[in-house]
């Protein structure tokens, strides 16, 4: 590809001619933390607030939980943390390592942990632009070649993180690109406490409305409790063999408890990782089960997560999943799920090793119904909540591609700020 004028190429790619490429120790001090010691061996012990690696999340810091620690008063000044420092961790998932997070000085002193780096910047370097440029794809891509990944987590040491490569825009530009960027971080704060407000809302309507503390006009009267085995039937999914997998557009889904969490499935399926044919389901002898069917997990931990979904076609689900048919005529089936929603199924596992639900348990679980009419307006009521959040949702996903897509031209020089 023939270079833009004005551009020269790095190992990160094409930058503006005026920018520099520098590794992180050459432009910041990279720090390490303090390992908690035994109080017997401190001299002049004092306690002081403590960051550990929970506390620092994925471009953001989680202050709601901080411990404290008792260090030697003679490693105060060594181990603080200073307006301005850029916390990174040691080790956690690959694609969240070395991911930054600010600290603004929000208790003082405080100090790190010993699997918490500290960066420091020098006078080239703005510490908030050091913290979007983690995010990068260049900056990505070198913790994913850097980072030592063991079978469930990366790390990487104080000696690779400093070597990670940054790029330098004039100071003033990395400001202006600092503050672009933070609006934008700022609309998605804004975002996300709204959708955390509006989820609040919604389980205090359906802890009033589903066990009817609470009324909603021109209804009255008492309500039928019932077992979900009068009411419905719970059947088990079917197995899934691997040489089976893998079928696209063949007209009937075949979900697993990982296709719960495919974008678009957060209350109805339909988006499958797998589709197979009706001859295929003939020979695996699966299971047809009908639109409006509500499935969950059945077993393992994927229980505990208590994800339930309402099919929208008719569908195929692998044994690890029970469905649940209702009886239309006597429950709402968004009714039902909302109850269901309501109920911690984990509760009701069987204390095996591996942990599962049976159709019997399941069977017993008691239901409070008030009469159809009652059970829409309530679904009504639930459903237009549940609206407004996947509205503020889909909102939250388009400005984080926003944000992505600014950083892409903002990080690169593609799109320069005057």
């Amino acid at each position: 590809m023939e270079l833009r004028a004005g551009y020269k190429r790095t190992e990160v790619g094409a930058i503006p001619e005026d920018w520099e490429l520098r590794p992180l120790a050459h432009v910041a001090d990279v720090r390490g933390g303090i390992a908690k010691n035994s109080s017997a061996s401190l001299v002049d012990p004092v306690s002081v607030n403590y960051l550990r690696v929970a506390n620092v999340q994925d471009g953001f810091l989680d202050l709601s939980n901080v411990a404290t620690i008792e260090i030697s008063r003679r490693d105060l000044s060594r181990f603080s943390l200073s307006v301005g420092d850029v916390l990174m961790n040691e080790g956690g998932d690959m694609d969240k390592l070395g991911r930054g997070a600010l600290w603004s000085g929000a208790f003082d002193p405080c100090v790190h942990q010993n699997h918490v780096f500290v960066v420091r910047c020098k006078s080239t370097l703005l510490p908030e632009f050091l913290d979007i440029w983690t995010g990068s794809a260049p900056a990505r891509a070198f913790f994913r070649y850097a980072g030592k990944q063991t079978t469930n987590l990366a790390s990487i040491s104080k000696t690779s993180l400093g070597e990670l490569p940054v790029v330098l825009p004039p100071i003033g530009e990395q400001r202006a690109v600092a503050s672009a960027l933070s609006d934008v971080d700022a609309l998605l704060e804004g975002l996300t406490r709204l959708i955390a407000k509006k989820r609040d809302l919604k389980q205090a309507a359906m802890q009033q409305l589903l066990t009817g503390q609470t009324r909603l006009p021109g209804f009255a009267g008492e309500w039928e409790s019932k077992e979900a085995g009068q009411i419905g039937g719970f059947k088990g999914g079917s197995g899934f063999p691997q040489d089976s997998q893998g079928g696209r557009s063949e007209g009937i889904p075949f979900y697993k408890v990982s296709d719960m969490n495919n974008p678009g499935n957060e209350i109805f399926m339909s988006a499958a990782a797998n589709e197979i044919s009706n001859a295929t389901r003939k020979r695996l002898g699966a299971t047809l089960f009908a639109p409006g069917t509500i499935i969950f997990a059945k077993v393992g931990a994927a229980i505990f997560l208590e994800r339930k979904r309402i099919l929208s076609r008719a569908s195929c689900i692998d044994n690890n999943l029970v469905g649940f048919t209702v009886d239309t005529d006597v429950v709402d089936i968004r009714f039902a799920h909302y109850l269901l929603c309501h109920i911690s199924l984990g509760a009701l596992v069987s204390t095996t090793a591996l942990p599962s639900l049976s159709g019997s348990i399941l069977s017993k679980i008691v239901l409070s119904m008030p009469p159809l009419k009652e059970q829409a307006a309530i679904v009504e009521m639930l459903s237009d909540i549940d609206a407004e959040i996947t509205a503020l949702e889909a909102r939250r996903e388009k400005i984080i591609a926003l944000k992505q897509a600014m950083m892409q031209e903002l990080l690169t020089g593609r799109t320069r700020l005057v």
